[in-house]
């Protein structure tokens, strides 16, 4: 596995040299993404990211989080499938976080909140109808496995969390059955697995 730089997931990732411009079609919209350096994927929507907005369980209404958000994609894409959602989106790069806060207004996109912050610590004591993230791998199993152990606290009694994953896929398995009472596949694409889980 190449590891990716460090700035990716840092609270203080060096200045931008270059902006992209990025594109994805999901279903009827086209939304249109801002990019940089210093960003995860900066130069398209990675691909994991794209098959879990393939496979995304989106609640009828309620909190939706989008964990480790980058700039802003997944809670982006589900604020415009459905308008009712209160979105949250959060992520410790200050970078990514200017970024999805932009993307959010150039795609029309008014019910999302973006939060910088480490992982649950902006979105403490609050309660989700679903958690979603494209776990940075690249940064440790470690950082999997907070995302995995806290999200029951954070989610309500009927809520789910989906995390899409190519690596570490078993041991990612086996630690979501440790922690939920419900483990599916909701869908395959390229290597990449789109897990739902949930303790209801």
């Amino acid at each position: 596995m190449v590891a990716l730089p460090s700035h990716y997931f840092s609270e203080a990732p060096p200045p931008p040299k270059r902006f992209y411009e990025l594109s994805l079609q999901v279903g009827p919209w086209l939304f249109k993404f801002k990019s940089a350096d210093g960003v995860f994927s900066k130069r398209k929507v990675d691909l994991g990211t794209a098959v879990l907005i393939k496979y995304l369980k989106i609640p009828e209404k309620g909190k939706f989080l989008d964990l480790g958000c980058g700039y802003g994609v997944i809670g982006i894409v589900a604020a415009k499938l459905n308008p009712r959602l209160e979105v949250y989106c959060v992520d410790v790069n200050p970078l990514a976080v200017k970024l999805a806060k932009e993307n959010a207004l150039a795609n029309r996109v008014y019910n999302v909140k973006v939060l910088r912050g480490d992982l649950y610590v902006p979105v403490k004591g609050m309660k989700f109808k679903a958690i979603a993230s494209n776990p940075p791998i690249a940064a440790g199993l470690s950082v999997v496995y907070r995302i995995i152990d806290e999200a029951p606290e954070h989610l309500e009694d009927d809520g789910w969390l989906q995390l899409v994953v190519k690596k570490g896929v078993n041991l990612i398995a086996k630690r979501l059955s440790q922690r939920f009472s419900k483990v599916e596949v909701a869908g395959k694409q390229s290597g990449y697995r789109v897990f739902l889980a949930m303790n209801a």
